[in-house]
């Protein structure tokens, strides 16, 4: 009887899958680590080409070793662009999971951009990013071309942008998720995508300045996660989406939040000066007490001269995760934000960002500390810990208070210090020596 022959031999048990096994074997793989298979053998030419996932992401390490090198961000630019224009024009797959662009590119490659838009739509691809935050060396001001929904044949939004190539014919009713990140795009069009992608799940817009006034309403609203994010000409948002259960924003003038029964995982903004913390429970009145996780970014002035660790803050019954980030000045006292964690009797893990305006030079007394207990709280994590009284105290107040309490983080970490090492391991010897010996045996610390 005739034998069947592989051409990858013998031993080569791989090569003798079915194609379809060896594409999803390549989906897994990097976009670059795909194409080397091509040469393999004559099998293995064209199998990477049919793979559903195109990541073009190449990672924040590469984009900080191009910050600042004017000349070789253009070089890396130039290649950047190649390397997605070659693999678009010569993918064989039908459709697409995924597709995601990221790079720091400018208006030079807005043709480039626009075609690669089509390209993924026209493959009724699932979930796309486009991210092209730019250096300080190049301008990004990539208008999202509205005139790509005309090829739809949906009704596109009025301000449609002209594109001067051949349209193909794209597809938006399998669209999951969408991404942009420093793409101009306007409320007209995401109001198209939320309308006309059936499907739809997953929304983030960041660093656009034509968002304005946006609506995400609808009651057969698929949406689960919605981010705007950064967009600082919007002046009125209102949400109102049965499904939706993550929200993330960074701004709250103009919040209007209505009909969010499944909100539990909300991420908000407390920077503007105008924005008091009455006012902000005031905008999630209508869930805060679903909430389960809760993101507060405290870093504006006036924030303690609202609240003291003896205030009253709206219940948060079903939260079991805080997290706030907080922008100290001079000897400021952490206990204040001991409210937050009266205020959420049930929590079980709580992160604490802090930054520092200025470091201070000199220490102070250490105060006694509130005796208010919580009997849920297990994992503390502290970043920015400095070593100073501030944190002593809080910390203090933490183990004092939080009887079942199981780890406690200490990170270092410093964002705003410019000695960074320096103050990093004077902190890291500070906790070392005069954290550690108050830690009880039975909690775990945990020294980053």
């Amino acid at each position: 009887c005739c034998k069947r022959r592989f051409v990858g031999g013998v031993d080569d048990r791989i090569s003798q899958l079915p194609d379809d096994i060896l594409v999803d074997i390549l989906s897994r793989l990097s976009l670059k680590e795909a194409g080397r298979t091509s040469v393999l053998s004559s099998r293995w030419t064209n199998l990477w080409k049919h793979t559903p996932s195109l990541n073009f992401d190449v990672g924040q390490t590469v984009l900080d070793k191009l910050y600042g090198q004017r000349e070789l961000f253009k070089r890396e630019k130039r290649k950047y662009v190649k390397w997605v224009n070659s693999v678009t024009r010569s993918h064989k797959s039908l459709t697409l999971k995924e597709f995601k662009i990221r790079f720091a590119l400018d208006k030079s490659a807005r043709k480039a951009i626009t075609r690669w838009l089509e390209f993924a739509f026209s493959r009724q691809v699932e979930s796309l990013e486009l991210d092209i935050k730019s250096d300080r060396h190049t301008s990004t001001d990539y208008r999202f071309p509205n005139e790509l929904l005309i090829a739809s044949k949906l009704q596109p939004p009025s301000d449609s942008v002209c594109i001067d190539h051949p349209r193909m014919l794209v597809d938006f009713k399998s669209l999951k998720e969408l991404s942009f990140r420093s793409v101009q795009v306007g409320d007209a069009a995401i109001e198209f995508f939320l309308h006309n992608c059936p499907l739809l799940e997953k929304l983030i817009v960041h660093h656009s300045e034509k968002i304005s006034k946006l609506e995400v309403c609808g009651s057969s609203l698929k949406l689960k996660h919605l981010e705007i994010v950064y967009c600082f000409g919007l002046k009125s948002l209102k949400v109102s989406a049965p499904s939706l259960t993550s929200l993330k924003v960074t701004s709250l003038d103009g919040l209007l939040l209505e009909n969010v029964p499944m909100l539990v995982d909300a991420s908000v903004s407390c920077k503007d000066d105008s924005i008091s913390i009455e006012h902000l429970f005031s905008v999630l009145s209508c869930c805060v007490s679903q909430l389960q996780t809760l993101c507060l970014d405290l870093t504006r002035r006036n924030f303690r001269q609202e609240v003291n660790e003896l205030c009253e803050l709206p219940k948060m019954p079903k939260l079991k995760k805080l997290v706030i980030v907080y922008l100290a000045r001079g000897y400021e006292n952490l206990i204040r934000l001991a409210s937050f964690i009266r205020a959420s009797p049930y929590l079980v893990e709580f992160v604490l960002k802090f930054q520092w305006y200025k470091l201070p030079r000199k220490d102070r007394e250490v105060k006694d500390v509130v005796k208010i207990l919580h009997h849920h709280l297990k994992v503390f994590k502290f970043c920015g810990y400095y070593g100073g009284t501030n944190d002593f105290e809080f910390l203090s107040y933490i183990l004092g208070n939080c009887v079942v309490l199981e780890k406690m983080i200490i990170d270092p970490y410093f964002i705003l210090s410019r000695e960074k090492l320096q103050v990093e391991e004077t902190a890291r010897k500070s906790a070392e020596q005069k954290l550690a010996p108050e830690v009880p045996q039975h909690i775990e610390l945990v020294i980053l």
